[in-house]
């Protein structure tokens, strides 16, 4: 089994900065993707950026030029630096990989959710 673990998440004042953390554990022979989802109250949950392995990394609109995502492979590790934050971006926010086990098997795989609160 494979597990993504979350963390980083808090409340800030908008135009501060947060930065969240996501590792990977397990059975685990590579991961080709990993990416940020959040789900605001009433809302349904949305792509906030992700990177695939020998790809640039993609991002929503809301989000481009304040949002930074990254990966350290060598930790199986995915990091999504937000700065000038807003209270619009108050919502869960959710890791997700997509994981080529060691059995061979190609599966997807979420986090528990960490959650982001911007003041208003």
């Amino acid at each position: 089994q494979v597990q993504l673990v979350e963390s980083g998440g808090g409340l800030v004042q908008p135009g501060g900065s947060l930065r969240l953390s996501c590792a990977a554990s397990g059975s685990i022979f590579s991961i080709n993707a990993m990416g940020w989802y959040r789900q605001a109250p009433g809302k349904e949950r949305e792509l906030v950026a992700r990177i695939i392995s020998g790809g640039s990394p993609n991002y929503a609109d809301s989000v481009k030029g304040r949002f930074t995502i990254s990966r350290d492979n060598a930790k199986n590790t995915v990091y999504l630096q937000m700065n000038s934050l807003k209270p619009e971006d108050t919502a869960v926010y959710y890791c997700n990989g997509n994981v080529v086990t060691r059995a061979g098997g190609l599966r997807t795989y979420w986090g528990q959710g960490t959650q982001v609160t911007v003041s208003s």
